[in-house]
């Protein structure tokens, strides 16, 4: 009997700030990945700035995903570390989330979920919105940071030469993807780009 590849699942935490284009060319992007399994969780505040921010609905996007869990429903699958996945990215996070998950209060799924992510040294990568940073944002990121969480804040390129703000979100949703090995096959490099220039 032939076998069915065991597919990797990856967690997507959508949270209240500002960036949902780059969260739903995530989701586009491990839609057209087979080998992997999306599982996502979308907080209340995220409701709102995906009305604010996108031409798509909230349903749009969980569509997309293999997945969709209840912000609420602390029994599901990815509140518990024994539920194995290759890692998780939180995009857009809050401050507010960020401080959660810094502070441990795992008071609903996102969170929790992100929480199983660090107390089983898994890949966790934290897509940072907010301009500007206060002492209090500043010693909450180098916490997990300290816990090896990945600090992915939106910040603009210009050496990949973006014409567009699409260029923009592609660029930084292909830096989170890469932080879990996924290759989005749109990432512009560095030194791609350099060798462009002296072609």
């Amino acid at each position: 009997m032939e076998q069915k590849t065991k597919r990797e699942r990856v967690v997507i935490g959508i949270s209240g700030a500002s960036g949902m284009a780059v969260a739903h060319y995530i989701l586009k992007v491990l839609r057209e990945k087979p080998e992997i399994e999306t599982h996502l969780v979308v907080s209340e505040s995220a409701r709102l700035t995906i009305q604010t921010e996108l031409n798509s609905s909230l349903q749009e996007l969980e569509d997309l995903a293999d997945v969709v869990h209840d912000i609420h429903k602390m029994s599901a699958s990815i509140a518990s570390g024994s539920f194995p996945v290759k890692g998780m990215i939180v995009v857009p996070c809050s401050m507010k989330t960020a401080a959660g998950i810094a502070g441990g209060y795992t008071d609903n799924l996102l969170l929790r979920a992100a929480d199983c992510m660090i107390k089983e040294r898994r890949r966790l990568v934290l897509v940072v919105r907010e301009c500007p940073f206060s002492p209090i944002h500043l010693r909450n990121l180098t916490f997990l940071a300290e816990c090896g969480v990945d600090i992915l804040p939106m910040v603009m390129t210009f050496y990949n030469g973006p014409q567009t703000i699409e260029d923009m979100v592609i660029h930084i949703a292909s830096k989170a993807l890469e932080r879990l090995g996924i290759d989005s096959g749109s990432y512009r490099r560095w030194g791609d780009t350099i060798q462009e220039g002296l072609a």
